[in-house]
């Protein structure tokens, strides 16, 4: 009795396609769970290597180091601030710009195109740009974070390839009926571009969360405007600086977590500080990817 190929063939790729996806889970997951567990294992034992998926000597000094002083969460309140703030002005204009520069009938269309891209491939520099940010009165001011990113050449030019894809015939019927090119950006495009303005939402977000080069440019002179990763690559740099065997930590205790937490485990707490938000953010915005995967796959 012969064997059924018909049968046996998406038996075998099902087979194979489950084990690649649990592999790539395993190799995608272990660096994130190996540095969770050093993050709440003993610093003096995390030393001696051998730490995997889970903690030998469970402590959370790790955190407590990270988090005292109290600069931290003043920190993480800028961070969130320019994140929400940052994200959402510079979608909505450069979301915007990409609609304008779609249109085939403007007619500056293709200049102003040119001007925007070429900031992809050329750049006046650092010392330029911050003589530029000095003159504009944006040294230690919170619109430092905002103002320089609001729009940007490349997720202009995402946004606005998803705006051609869209029916001409939608822009059209809305201006029968009255609408201008400002009610038409609002009520027919934004809603119909949720999937690419999530996908780019995360992007900018991402972007603006783990921002501290500005901070230390721009803004280091004023504690009040330090963000949480500045903060934190202070912290590691004191904890990488130091010469004997164990980490420092923030503010007063610093003497008191030195026999406490070492550099390799304040790192990894480090790490899941900073990572954590987003995390928590992104299963939010995945709907959105799966929303835009289903459009894409529905061509008139």
């Amino acid at each position: 009795m012969g064997i059924n190929k018909s049968r046996v063939e998406p038996i075998v790729f099902h087979t194979f396609n489950g084990l690649l996806m649990i592999f790539i889970a395993v190799v995608t997951l272990y660096p994130f769970l190996n540095t969770l567990a050093i993050s709440f294992n003993a610093g003096n034992d995390t030393i001696r290597g051998g730490i995997y998926l889970w903690p030998r000597e469970w402590t959370s000094q790790n955190y407590k180091a990270v988090f005292a002083g109290g600069t931290i969460f003043a920190a993480f309140g800028i961070s969130v601030a320019r994140t929400v703030l940052g994200t959402i002005l510079s979608l909505f204009l450069t979301s915007m710009l990409a609609y304008t520069l779609s249109r085939k009938d403007y007619i500056l269309r293709k200049p102003i195109t040119i001007i925007v891209v070429m900031t992809m491939y050329f750049s006046a520099g650092l010392i330029p740009t911050y003589f530029l940010i000095k003159d504009l009165h944006l040294l230690n001011n919170f619109l430092v974070y905002i103002i320089p990113g609001l729009i940007s050449a490349f997720n202009m030019i995402v946004i606005r390839t998803y705006i051609q894809t869209l029916p001409e015939g939608l822009i059209e019927s809305a201006k029968i009926d009255g609408a201008g090119d400002f009610r038409t950006f609002m009520s027919i495009i934004l809603p119909l571009c949720q999937p690419v303005l999530a996908t780019v939402a995360l992007f900018i977000a991402v972007g603006q969360w783990n921002s501290w080069f500005d901070t230390f440019l721009y803004a280091s002179s004023k504690q009040n405007l330090s963000t949480l990763q500045y903060e934190l690559m202070k912290l590691l740099s004191s904890s990488m600086n130091t010469n004997s065997s164990a980490s420092v930590s923030n503010g007063a205790n610093l003497g008191q977590a030195r026999n406490m937490v070492t550099p390799i485990s304040i790192r990894a707490a480090i790490t899941i500080v900073a990572a954590l938000p987003i995390l928590v953010v992104y299963p939010f915005l995945q709907k959105y990817f799966v929303h835009g995967l289903q459009l894409g796959s529905v061509k008139e």
